[in-house]
Formats: C-alpha cells, structure tokens, sequence
C-alpha cells in the first residue's frame, strides 16, 4: 500500500481538501514546475520530500520527468499542516513509512499525531498568555496617551 491509499481503503490525507484541484482525477499529471506554482513550495524542497520518504513515490513521464497527482496535492497540503504544528520532519518521515506500512499502524500514527496536538495546544497555550501581556502593554500605551497632561511642577 502506497502513502496515498487506495480509495477502496479509508484514506489517511486531509479531512477537507485545502481547495479544488486543477485538474480532474485522471487528467491530475502535473509537473513539478506547476506542483510549484500550486503549493509556494519549492522544486528542491518537492525534490528533497521525495529523496527522505516523506513523498510517495511520484510517477514520471517516459522522458523521466516527475508527474504528480491530485493525490499528491494532498498529502503535500497535509504535510504543510504538519510543518505548522512544528512537527519535528523525523516525525513526519515516520508518520509516512506508518502510512505505507497500512491499517496495522493505525493506532501508532494516532499516538503521533496526538503527541503533536498536545504540542500545538502547549504552543497556543503560550501564544495567548503573550497575546495577553501585549494587550495589557498597548492598553497601557494608549491609557497614557489619551491621560490629561500634568501641569509642570
């Protein structure tokens, strides 16, 4: 079984597509030039995805050229979810071998990604009590700016 199950197979993506595909199912070759222009990833990093197993193997054209799929945009979607909840790229490797490995590694992918949420909660957590201690500062600022000014003594 690939990184991107079969559709018979309950799939392991993303819950929602991030946005409508360019191209139908069937007609979804792209080159890496346009998985480019679609993603804001570079051809190095799509290059480096594929040479540590984070990416399922991409087909290629007769000439050699990488042709990447719907299927591709989505794993590429949810591993850009992953690197925003600082998911050490380790994890994300693993999480991707778990993935090929099939159903049996279900339990140990739930185990890592909610490993990873409680990360992220941890990190909103320390954002909010920043959040709040920058509203206090600017409440303060704004405070002393609109206080009458005092005579000079």
């Amino acid at each position: 079984m690939t990184v991107m199950e079969s559709t018979s197979v309950r799939t392991d993506i993303c819950a929602s597509a991030p946005r409508p595909h360019p191209r139908p199912e069937g007609q979804d070759r792209y080159t890496i030039s346009e998985v480019v222009a679609f993603t804001g990833l570079t051809a190095h990093t799509l290059r480096w995805y594929e040479r540590i197993g984070l990416m399922p193997h991409v087909d290629r054209s007769h000439t050699g050229q990488r042709r990447f799929t719907n299927r591709d945009l989505d794993w590429l979607a949810f591993v850009g979810k992953l690197r925003l909840t600082g998911m050490p790229v380790a994890d994300m490797v693993r999480y991707a071998e778990l993935l090929r490995e099939g159903e049996h590694t279900f339990e140990e992918r739930q185990e890592l990604l909610e490993s990873t949420r409680r990360d992220v909660r941890t990190r909103i957590a320390e954002l909010q009590d920043t959040l709040a201690v920058l509203d206090h500062k600017i409440d303060f600022y704004a405070s002393a700016r609109q206080a009458p000014e005092r005579p000079c003594a």
